[in-house]
């Protein structure tokens, strides 16, 4: 019998993979867009259910049909604008130059910074608008208390201004301050988007789990679930290919190309009986993402503009439907 061989198993492309600094991403860039808008939005993953839609794709054996789809319903309480920061161009890049804060701030931000005293919100503005930046980005704060969570320390991250004029953004900027966003203001039904998440941790882990290689015969030694060989012996170091035991998920990851099934109101119904496991009700708007979306129930999930989006643009399926099943004991 000739010997079997298959690709190797567990990808090479995440490199290193240790445990995120924070619970929540950082997203470094953002895609390219006209109209002067926030790229970008956050929501708490509340769970997975499924839809019956019909499936609009002409070229597809179910064309026409009434398709099952499993979908990712995100709840997505409004963020706050407290800030605005502006960056210039340096030699590494963008460089943060000059921030401007709301003049009044939720109290629940207190749990996560230091608020300014004695702070000059009209003399501040002025040297914001005398800082030329080549860049504007919105710092925002989610608002955790409104959402099926139970908890009250918001987190914090900037979002990108779509637009190509830095004058408009800047006057864009100032108007949103001290205002809310919603879902509804940013996306609609279809829009293709990313989605950047931490994993979920499940600590750390042999090889065999983490890198999924083969198990060693029972005639080659002790050990069976760890590698064979740990690599040449000369030049005495390990080359950085060679699968190795440590943490095993919490890692950053971010997912391309996600389609928004339906951005929803508070007003219809999309929690199932009994709410969803280990996360309740969901008492905001909401979005219904077509597929899985990584990381556990209840960690945010920060979504932007697909940065390469597809090239043909695939009709959306027309919604019938949303499972309202107990999801208890699944």
């Amino acid at each position: 019998m000739p010997k079997v061989k298959s690709p190797r198993k567990g990808s090479l492309a995440f490199k290193p993979r240790k445990r995120a600094s924070r619970i929540y991403p950082v997203i470094r860039s953002w895609p390219i867009a006209k109209e002067i808008k926030p790229l970008g939005f956050a929501g708490y993953k509340a769970g997975m259910t499924h839809v019956m839609a019909i499936d609009k794709r002409n070229n597809s054996p179910t064309a026409g049909q009434t398709i099952q789809l499993p979908v990712t319903v995100i709840d997505c309480p409004p963020l706050f604008v407290f800030g605005v920061r502006a960056y210039s161009h340096d030699y590494n890049g963008l460089k943060p130059t000059k921030d401007l804060f709301f003049k009044t701030l939720n109290k629940d931000l207190s749990r996560k910074i230091k608020p300014p005293k004695n702070y000059d919100f009209e003399n501040k503005l002025k040297e914001f608008e005398s800082c030329n930046p080549s860049d504007v980005k919105l710092i925002v704060h989610t608002l955790p208390n409104r959402s099926g969570l139970g908890k009250k320390k918001p987190e914090i991250f900037e979002v990108g201004i779509g637009g190509s004029d830095v004058k408009s953004k800047i006057e864009y900027a100032k108007q949103m301050l001290g205002k809310e966003i919603s879902a509804k203001d940013i996306f609609k039904n279809g829009d293709w988007v990313d989605a950047v998440s931490v994993t979920t941790g499940k600590g750390f882990a042999g090889t065999i789990k983490r890198h999924g290689v083969k198990m060693l015969d029972h005639k080659e030694g002790k050990n069976r679930r760890g590698i064979g060989s740990m690599g040449q012996k000369r030049p005495g170091k390990l080359r950085w290919t060679v699968p190795l035991p440590g943490q095993l998920g919490f890692h950053s990851r971010t997912e391309l190309n996600k389609r928004i099934i339906l951005v929803g109101d508070k007003n219809t119904a999309v929690t199932p009986a009994g709410g969803f496991v280990k996360y309740g009700l969901v008492p905001n708007d909401y979005l219904i993402v077509q597929g899985s979306v990584a990381g556990p129930r209840k960690r945010l999930i920060r979504l932007r503009f697909s940065v390469r989006p597809p090239a043909l643009n695939r009709p959306l399926p027309e919604l019938k439907s949303i499972s309202l099943e107990s999801k208890q004991g699944v």
